[in-house]
């Protein structure tokens, strides 16, 4: 247990009223005692990032960042936060941690990736805050990517708005959003996708953006054409305002008068702030590499510390007074700093936990075929999984392109949810995918369960970057304090002429991807039962649904129409089932073979069987990640014979990965090579269903691999 050092402060006998700053013609006043505040945490700042170069063969181990020169607008950021408040800061932003009250010596334990790192418990870099302590806003995991946390801030606000409609927020505080990002990190498209849900929402937002004039190395002129001020103009309803970011004053009355706006619910506001850029890009680029000293200079004629010293003295407040201060900051750091160098480093054990939060649901539950149940198409039994999810839990929205209104999606996936819910629960977004999925980062870090849809597996690529960089891999390096809830629907598959847009395959592309599950059923009591197992993870699921599985009309799949499930059937992820057995005999004469297989592929292997009548086991592999390799593994030892299925193009495939581990890991057992069977190795599915057909596999092709595999 470490015992929290507090920054020590002056002793004031009165707090006076002594700053005062003209605001649409009204004197606004800042208490003393937060401005003396202010410059001992600048005082603070400065004195952490000369630490950082005196001792630079220990701080530069690892790639940080300091908030020299934007200490004035930062440290007016955080002060002002409220424990019920959240947060998503940039990469420079340690004076905003600095302003919540975060301590030095816990900043430079995540600086030297020390054990009791607060954040991340050494796994990630220097001011990457992630942050769940009571009487502190709330930081959930920031990643290093530019711009990216846009959209997660601009999901905690929308998860915000919508517990508030639905009166689930505690508490009499109106939570705000705080959103930093650099001025350069604007042109991401990203942002202006977040912005874009910003305005349509009204959401309670704040983008605070810190416009120093540089990228690394290029400048504003090189990478715009207008600041974020300007560029802002274009999202009608976003209010605007500017700021000297270099001005602790100006900056204070400011988000003052811009957090006002926000907790009063009257819209998003972006405000921004003109900064010095006194340090180094990070310890790795250093300003020297590619600034020249009449840059240095010119940015160094706005110093926040020298502005607000100034300030000070002028209104009166004692030189000395500001000497103490200013020493009482060093001491500190000086202090903190041996602290943190001589604290511990993580336990080498502990590497791997947290990839994932563990799952409440562990074994199947309820009843799969109830007395008098219908058949049911697994279109509609995902439809009846998702209305029961929502009618038990009011902290659950359903939301994608299309899904809202009266067509309730394209393959009417969310017919007459919207009727029954609302709109405030289901409801249809722009053409933005990045949203869509990284939202969702945000609505689980402030309580919100989102279930949203991507419309077509060829149309996931744009949310990849935040399915990567945000989703995956924040409970892994927040030390599992954010794992993401996450529900992603994504149709997926050919058949019938779809084209080259619209009947791609995914998987294996997700699941090269750490910190995501990947389920795939192949009928609809399994939809239901792993839908509901999906909502109740922890984790970030995505669920491919085959479009041509939806409503058995293609020839050979009637069977995943099955009948429907009650509503309290749950398939724990990462259980495979056995979908047909081999007969005995066969499999004690050697004469059997298992085909593993998911999705589509489980029919193509029925049909294809019944040339091999009782040879044939087929397992269902249902979730692709957490794989159920005892059932694999138990399968291929029982008949020496191993088939692996999929409808990707084979090359680097999960199938090829897959068979590669059979071969590997079940080498003993089979008596002949793995088999493999797969799409052509193309880059997209030819429109021409005739094309189609010749590129994917079908039973007949199953059929004709399998005569092999049998005859060896």
């Amino acid at each position: 247990m470490i015992e929290t050092i507090k920054i020590p402060t002056m002793s004031f006998t009165k707090s006076k009223e002594r700053a005062v700053k003209k605001n649409n013609h009204k004197e606004i006043k800042i208490e003393e005692n937060i401005l003396l505040k202010a410059y001992q945490l600048m005082c603070t700042a400065e004195r952490m990032a000369w630490t950082y170069e005196e001792y630079k063969e220990v701080c530069s181990k690892y790639v940080h960042s300091t908030s020299r020169g934007h200490e004035a607008i930062q440290l007016a950021a955080g002060m002002q936060l409220k424990p019920c408040d959240f947060a998503a800061p940039y990469y420079r932003d340690e004076s905003i941690l600095l302003g919540i009250g975060m301590q030095p010596y816990e900043l430079m334990m995540q600086l030297m990736a020390k054990a009791d790192d607060p954040f991340s418990g050494g796994r990630s870099y220097y001011s990457h805050p992630s942050l769940k302590r009571d009487g502190f806003p709330t930081i959930p995991h920031q990643s290093s990517a530019t711009g990216m946390q846009a959209i997660p801030a601009t999901g905690m606000a929308h998860g915000l708005k919508y517990l508030e409609s639905q009166a689930l927020l505690e508490g009499e505080d109106k939570p705000i959003v705080l959103c930093s990002l650099g001025d350069g990190s604007v042109t991401e498209g990203e942002v202006s996708e977040a912005f874009q849900m910003a305005v349509l929402k009204d959401l309670p937002i704040i983008y605070l953006i810190q416009d120093n004039d540089w990228g690394i190395s290029a400048t504003g002129k090189e990478m715009r054409n207008m600041d974020a001020y300007d560029f802002a103009a274009g999202f009608v309803g976003m209010s605007r305002m500017r700021v000297d970011g270099s001005d602790f004053v100006d900056s204070f009355l400011g988000l003052k008068k811009a957090i006002d706006h926000v907790r009063n619910r009257k819209g998003p506001i972006l405000v921004h702030a003109k900064c010095p850029l006194l340090g180094h890009h990070t310890s790795g680029v250093r300003k020297e590499w590619y600034r020249g000293e009449k840059n240095l200079k010119l940015h160094s004629k706005d110093d926040p510390i020298v502005k607000l010293e100034k300030y000070l003295i002028d209104i009166g407040i004692d030189k000395k007074n500001l000497k103490d201060l200013k020493k009482s900051a060093h001491t500190l750091v000086a202090k903190d700093y041996e602290y943190a160098l001589n604290s511990e480093d993580p336990e080498l054990s502990s590497f791997d936990k947290h990839e994932f939060e563990e799952t409440p649901v562990i074994e199947e539950k309820g009843v799969r075929k109830p007395k008098g149940a219908e058949k049911v198409v697994m279109v509609d039994a995902a439809l009846h999984a998702v209305e029961d999810i929502l009618r038990k839990h009011p902290e659950s929205l359903f939301y994608g392109q299309d899904v809202g209104g009266t067509l309730g999606g394209v393959f009417r996936e969310a017919a007459t949810l919207a009727q029954k819910f609302g709109d405030e629960r289901i409801f249809n977004t722009p053409i933005q995918e990045a949203y869509i999925v990284g939202s969702t980062a945000g609505m689980s870090a402030v309580g919100a369960k989102a279930i949203v849809e991507i419309q077509f597996a060829d149309y996931i690529w744009p949310g990849m970057n935040q399915l990567v960089e945000e989703l995956s891999k924040s409970c892994y390096l927040s030390n599992g304090k954010f794992p993401i809830q996450s529900l992603i629907r994504v149709p997926i598959g050919a058949y019938g002429g779809g084209g080259p847009y619209h009947s791609g395959s995914i998987e294996s592309t997700l699941l090269t991807i750490r910190g995501i599950k990947v389920v795939y059923p192949s009928n609809a009591a399994d939809m239901k039962g792993l839908m509901k197992a999906a909502f109740y993870d922890p984790n970030p699921v995505v669920m491919l649904e085959h479009k041509g599985l939806y409503w058995s009309k293609v020839p050979g799949t009637s069977e995943a129409k099955t009948f429907e499930p009650d509503e309290d059937y749950i398939i724990p992820l990462g259980k495979a089932n056995i979908a047909q057995k081999a007969d005995e005999d066969k499999i004690n004469n050697g004469q059997s073979a298992v085909i593993i297989t998911y999705g589509m592929g489980v029919y193509w292997a029925k049909e294809a069987s019944k040339s091999f009548e009782g040879q044939v086991e087929i397992v269902d592999l249902r979730t692709l990640n957490p794989l159920d390799w005892d059932t694999v593994a138990e399968s291929v030892q029982k008949h020496g014979r191993a088939f692996v299925l999929t409808e990707e193009p084979l090359m680097n495939s999960f199938a090829e990965s897959l068979a590669g581990r059979i071969s590997k890991k079940c080498f003993e057992y089979l008596d002949a090579p793995v088999q493999i069977l797969g799409a052509a190795n193309l880059p997209a599915i030819p429109l021409n269903v005739d094309l189609e057909k010749q590129m994917l596999p079908n039973a007949e092709k199953v059929r004709s691999a399998l005569k092999e595999l049998l005859e060896y």
